[in-house]
């Protein structure tokens, strides 16, 4: 980084006076997205409730670059029967979250992810109940 007080040559029109320093910072974005503990913590009651329903039997974690995304399986040799996904670039469009069907169908979207997970919770009341 290169300090006010460390350049040699001759002084710009509004640039900082000799005697202070001055530091640019710029933005980088994240090498990986993740998940944060109470998003995981929600995604994973989510998880060991549908497991204790008999629904899913398995799960991955994928953290990428521009997205991270939680997959549940009824089988592990089989697509995911639902998917969460979380991209921060979508903040300012739909929403950071994105739930997918078995299909790769999106069923909702949104910027909680409480909204997004609802219709996996009433998924499981109907299972629970029937």
């Amino acid at each position: 980084m290169l300090r006010g007080s460390e350049f040699d040559g001759p002084a710009q029109p509004g640039s900082a006076p000799s005697g202070s320093s001055r530091i640019i910072a710029f933005p980088r974005a994240p090498l990986q997205v993740g998940f944060d503990r109470p998003e995981l913590m929600r995604i994973l009651d989510l998880y060991g409730r549908m497991v204790a329903a008999g629904q899913w039997r398995d799960y991955a974690m994928d953290f990428g670059k521009d997205a991270a995304s939680f997959c549940a399986f009824r089988r592990t040799a089989e697509r995911p029967s639902a998917r969460v996904e979380k991209r921060p670039a979508l903040r300012g469009k739909q929403g950071i979250w994105a739930l997918y069907g078995e299909a790769g169908q999106v069923l909702k979207r949104g910027h909680e992810l409480a909204s997004v997970l609802f219709p996996l919770e009433r998924k499981l009341l109907k299972v629970v109940d029937g």
